[in-house]
């Protein structure tokens, strides 16, 4: 069994190839690294594999899908729990089957969410580069107490859940707003309408997938709802927000600060070295251009449990495929 990785890192394949040794070296698996991304041009580098994996910038489109489909290819494994990338009618009509990680260490982007907004709250990167030059004023680094602070948590699923846990432990009153609420999360905050949290939230941070309902849920309209001066982050999936809106409420100073792992176009920017490159998008210039602003390249995930967590349910998805012709974590079209 031929496996073909796109979107390969240095990282990817020391993962890959540390948990295949140690819990799938019977199956004999054989995994191609490639580096590009998965896209209509680069279909062809599939030939002669089994299996594709992607991750959440590689665009599976009906022509991609189709295109995997003549090499052969019978399953997209997604080293991800979110699936927006990926046309999943198109997937079912062409007979090929779709498997995600759907949790992968939610403690990670939960605790990526915290450091987020400690850093941005607390001035912590600033204070970093002062005193490095021997500056050791403390004029700009006022910050505040997270403790009798409201955080608002949009999406209550398991990462939504394990933040609600960290903040309600800062003595924190913790509201949410999830379709389907979680029993769990009443030990440690409580449901509100939308509007409701918007309007109360010192904090809101998204933890909710990327779907049509969704998309640019944080839009011109809700961020009106803000209560003014309060903070935004989004650690889940970049076309939550509008990133236009975010701009002009931040020139409006509606929006107090702004912390993000995600970007609505990070596809040709994440994930990549462009330091020596002039980096032509002008929205996402503009907002690194606000000092209360903080931006990280979709890190959130980015710990050793979750990549380990990663490759073994990506590589056990592979192998309950191959075993049953079927898989637990298989995901179909709504």
């Amino acid at each position: 069994m031929k496996l073909t990785l796109f979107g390969a890192q240095r990282y990817d394949r020391a993962f890959f190839d540390r948990v295949g040794r140690a819990h799938f070296a019977q199956c004999g698996y054989r995994i191609d690294y490639q580096e590009s991304l998965l896209t209509e041009a680069t279909v062809a580098l599939a030939d002669g594999s089994d299996a594709g994996c992607v991750f959440v910038n590689d665009q599976v489109t009906r022509t991609v899908l189709a295109g995997l489909k003549e090499l052969g290819i019978r399953i997209v494994l997604l080293r991800c729990a979110g699936y927006n990338q990926i046309d999943l009618v198109a997937a079912q009509e062409l007979g090929i089957t779709v498997a995600r990680v759907p949790a992968y260490s939610p403690e990670a982007v939960a605790e990526h969410t915290l450091a987020l907004i400690m850093t941005l709250n607390r001035h912590t990167h600033r204070a970093f580069n002062r005193v490095r030059e021997g500056n050791f004023s403390l004029d700009g680094l006022l910050g505040q107490n997270l403790h009798g602070k409201t955080v608002g948590l949009i999406g209550t699923g398991k990462i939504g859940l394990a933040t609600a846990r960290i903040f309600s432990g800062f003595g924190c009153r913790v509201l949410g707003s999830d379709p389907v609420e979680a029993p769990e999360f009443l030990a440690c905050g409580e449901y509100v309408a939308l509007d409701t949290l918007l309007a109360q939230s010192d904090i809101v941070s998204l933890h909710c997938p990327l779907l049509p309902a969704t998309h640019h849920l944080i839009d011109a309209d809700t961020l009106a709802l803000m209560k003014p001066g309060a903070m935004l982050v989004n650690t889940s999936r970049g076309a939550l927000v509008d990133t236009r809106a975010l701009i002009a409420a931040l020139k409006s100073r509606r929006l107090g600060a702004l912390a993000i792992d995600v970007y609505e176009q990070e596809g040709p920017l994440f994930f990549q070295d462009r330091s020596f490159e002039i980096i032509d998008d002008e929205v996402f210039q503009r907002l690194m251009s606000f000092p209360n602003v903080l931006v990280t390249g979709h890190q959130g995930f980015f710990t050793e449990e979750a990549m380990t967590e990663i490759a073994m349910v990506t590589l056990g998805n592979l192998q309950e495929w191959e075993r049953t012709g079927s898989c637990t974590n298989r995901v179909l079209p709504d």
